[in-house]
C-alpha cells in the first residue's frame, strides 16, 4: 500500500465488487495505514498484499481461520470463498464495523492483538499480512497466535523486508511501522515463540514490473512515492501502469531472500 510506502495516494474510484460483498457500503479511508481495494494509484501496494493471500488461499480450505489484524476486510472475504469459518479481528473499531457491512460472510470481532479474545486450540490457521510490523510486542502476538492454534496449525504471516524497505535505516521509514524485520529476524520470533517455520518465501517484482522498473527510472516504487509526495495529480501514463499490475506481476520465491521486498512464511504449530 502506499501506506506502506510514505503517504497515500490519491484517492480515485473506490468501487470494488467481489463475491460476498456489499456494494452499497461506504470505502474506508485511505489513512496510510492500511491498503484498500479499488483505487487505481493504490493498485500496486494492493495486488503486493493481495498476493499473500492467493498464493497461501489453499492452506485455508475447510478450515477454521482467524484472521489477527483484518483491516479492509477484503482478505479475510477471499479466505470465506474456502474456509469453513473465518473470523476477523482488529482493533480499530471503524475497520470492524465497515467489515460487518461490507462483507458479512467474516465473523467480525473487536480485539487487542497481544491478548487474542477466543480460546486455546480454537482455530486451524492464524493469518497474519502486513501487520507484525505495526505492533509493538511482537514477541506476545506470536505467543497468542501459539495459544490460540491447534497442534498442527499453521500461522500464514507476511512483513516488508527490513532490508530492502528501509534501507540503512535505523528506524522504519513508515511512520505506523513499529520494528521492520528481515527473514533472519522473523524466523527467530517464530521459532522463539514456539512455532517450526516450515516455509521462507520472499516477493520479488517478475519481468514485467522490472520492465516498469526500468521505464520510470530505476524504481516503479520511487515513482510513485514522488508523485505522492508531490500532492499533484498523476501522469496519465503512470496511473495506468500501476492500475494495470496483477498478482502475476510478482514472483514469491525461497531464493534471494535478502533482496525480496517482502517476507511471506508458514510457520506451524508442534
Amino acid at each position: 500500500m502506499m501506506s506502506e510506502a510514505v503517504i497515500p495516494a490519491a484517492v480515485g474510484d473506490p468501487t470494488v465488487i467481489t463475491a460476498g460483498t456489499r456494494s452499497d457500503v461506504d470505502p474506508l479511508p485511505l489513512t496510510g495505514e492500511r491498503t484498500v481495494p479499488g483505487i487505481a494509484e493504490e493498485n500496486y501496494w494492493f495486488r503486493r498484499h493481495e498476493i499473500a493471500y492467493a498464493r497461501l488461499l489453499d492452506r485455508c480450505t475447510g478450515k477454521t481461520v482467524l484472521e489477527a489484524g483484518s483491516g479492509e476486510g477484503y482478505g479475510a472475504n477471499m479466505i470465506a470463498d474456502v474456509a469453513a469459518t473465518v473470523i476477523g479481528l482488529d482493533y480499530d473499531a471503524s475497520a470492524v464495523a465497515h467489515v460487518r457491512a461490507r462483507y458479512p460472510r467474516v465473523e467480525m470481532i473487536q480485539g487487542n492483538l497481544a491478548d487474542l479474545p477466543l480460546d486455546d486450540n480454537s482455530v486451524d490457521v492464524v493469518v497474519n499480512f502486513q501487520v507484525i510490523e505495526h505492533l509493538w510486542d511482537q514477541g506476545q502476538f506470536l505467543r497468542e497466535c501459539l495459544r490460540v492454534l491447534r497442534p498442527g496449525g499453521e500461522l500464514l504471516i507476511s512483513t516488508p523486508n527490513r532490508i530492502t524497505f528501509s534501507p540503512g535505516r535505523d528506524t522504519p521509514l513508515n511512520p505506523f511501522h513499529t520494528r521492520e524485520l528481515n527473514a533472519a529476524e522473523l524466523t527467530e520470533l517464530l521459532v522463539e515463540a514456539g512455532f517450526e517455520v516450515s516455509l521462507m518465501t520472499g516477493l520479488h517484482h517478475g519481468a514485467s514490473l522490472k520492465a516498469l522498473d526500468a521505464k520510470h527510472g530505476g524504481s516503479f516504487i520511487d515513482a510513485q512515492i514522488e508523485r505522492a509526495l508531490a500532492g499533484q495529480p498523476w501522469p496519465a501514463e503512470l496511473t495506468a501502469d500501476v492500475a494495470a499490475v496483477t498478482i502475476d506481476d510478482f514472483d514469491l520465491i525461497t531464493e534471494e531472500i535478502d533482496a525480496s521486498l517482502d517476507l511471506v512464511a508458514i510457520a506451524v504449530k508442534p
